[in-house]
């Protein structure tokens, strides 16, 4: 498999995905792993997740903005990880982009919630595994 197919494939796996893991660098130094809703992509190097501003998330994301993105296909053991940083937004243009019917349950204010925030996770470096092989490519 070359870059190309990993690509492809990577983008297939992120398309198919309800949920991801999401891993940021705790305090301690020690990696934070969160299970998050695979909320919008852009290719395969721009990932948006809607959170809480108050969560622990977000505090260690304003100290240390890199983190990780993974998906994974447990039935043929496939998985693609993405190495970058992330971007806090709370412009009105962001929220609405990711708002969907039922978010009041998370966001009781609604779409201008101070506590609704969006993340923007970019790429830079990427690893797609499958059938014992790993393809490492950097994202442009």
């Amino acid at each position: 498999m070359d870059k190309q197919e990993a690509l492809a494939e990577g983008l297939q796996l992120i398309e198919r995905s309800n949920i991801c893991l999401l891993g940021t660098n705790g305090e301690d130094g020690f990696p934070n792993i969160k299970a998050m809703m695979n909320a919008k992509h852009e290719g395969i190097n721009k990932i948006w997740f809607s959170t809480n501003t108050s969560s622990k998330r977000v505090q260690q994301l304003k100290k240390d903005n890199r983190a990780c993105v993974y998906y994974v296909d447990d039935k043929d053991f496939k998985g693609l990880m993405l190495t970058g940083t992330i971007q806090i937004l709370q412009d009105l243009k962001s929220r609405q982009m990711l708002w969907s019917d039922g978010d009041e349950r998370y966001y009781p204010l609604g779409v201008e919630d101070p506590d609704y925030s969006v993340l923007c996770f970019t790429a830079h470096k990427g690893n797609y595994y499958h059938k014992l092989k790993n393809i490492t490519f950097e994202i442009e």
